[in-house]
């Protein structure tokens, strides 16, 4: 092994700068908040150690469970339309279906490279009760004034998600076009030759070849969810979430605790890690679920079953 390093030491050395990096800037901030998380501390006096302490605090704290309620709900509803959708128009440029392809991809792709916090703005003044656009395009149709972002907060979640989904659509749109490109366009025409349409190629072709793209998509949107923060911050105005903690997410509730909202540095590293371990039992549930060998594994073992028990 050390004779190997000896011999590639050039490489090793143009290599070597990442690594340092991502040591200094990325484990060592990883192992610290783990070790925080164990104590109680409010990042100036000395560290008085809890054990599991934090982890226990946060089992029975009511405000922290609402937060990933609020998450949970922004995610689920959110990502209908931000995958479903971004896979039908990724299907529709890709099919040729619309002329100007190019661009439908830079308008749909547009908010993605705009300002998140700009983006939010401009939405909060969408949402207006008295001169929000949204509320007056209502009116027209003779519905009454909602109150998105104020009263008893029933609607904000409602006005995350919409926001949330009109910025992500044109991420996921991209990410399956590419995909979408990688597949041989003779397996299209031969389905139009045997008299196939759109929606069945949509369902029947598109989306099994895009199976391990679409799996990699909804584990990318598992983990911007559980970091969704600056536009309901910004749209709510603060990290309460707005009426009754409506629009309250687990990101606005860490950094409520510290270091923005409070100075309880352990309790705020305990919530990082349960995020995190949230994150990968999805994912790995993700992956293991959707596994095609681990299925055709246990296919090829039940029909020998059945072989054996017919002969």
């Amino acid at each position: 092994m050390f004779k190997e390093i000896k011999r590639n030491k050039v490489a090793y050395v143009y290599i070597a700068p990442f690594y340092v990096l991502f040591a200094i800037f990325g484990l060592f901030p990883i192992a610290a908040g783990l070790y925080i998380s164990f104590f109680r501390w409010d990042g100036l006096t000395a560290m008085r150690f809890q054990g599991f302490g934090n982890y226990v605090n946060l089992m029975s704290d009511r405000m922290f469970w609402t937060a990933l309620s609020n998450t949970a709900i922004i995610g689920l509803i959110s990502h209908i339309p931000i995958l479903f959708g971004g896979l039908v128009l990724a299907y529709i440029l890709n099919s040729k279906l619309v002329k100007g392809e190019n661009i439908f991809k830079t308008f749909y792709f547009m908010p993605m490279v705009t300002s998140a916090v700009a983006i939010s703005i401009v939405w909060q003044n969408m949402f207006g009760y008295h001169f929000g656009i949204i509320n007056y395009v209502l009116g027209l149709f003779g519905i009454q004034q909602i109150g998105w972002l104020i009263g008893t907060g029933d609607f904000v979640n409602v006005a995350v998600i919409i926001m949330f989904s009109w910025r992500w659509i044109g991420w996921n749109m991209v990410i399956y076009l590419a995909g979408m490109q990688g597949i041989n366009n003779d397996v299209y025409e031969s389905a139009t030759i045997d008299g196939a349409g759109h929606v069945q190629m949509f369902f029947k072709i598109t989306m099994p070849l895009l199976k391990p793209v679409i799996v990699f998509t909804v584990i990318q949107s598992i983990i911007g969810t559980l970091n969704l923060f600056t536009e309901p911050m910004v749209l709510t105005s603060g990290l309460s979430g707005g009426p009754n903690n409506s629009g309250m997410t687990i990101m606005m509730y860490l950094l409520s605790r510290a270091p923005q909202g409070g100075t309880l540095f352990g309790y705020a590293s305990a919530i990082a890690y349960v995020i995190t371990i949230i994150a990968m039992v999805l994912s790995i549930t993700l992956m293991w679920v959707s596994n095609d060998e681990r299925k055709e594994r246990r296919y090829e073992k039940r029909a020998a079953k059945r072989g054996l028990r017919n002969g």
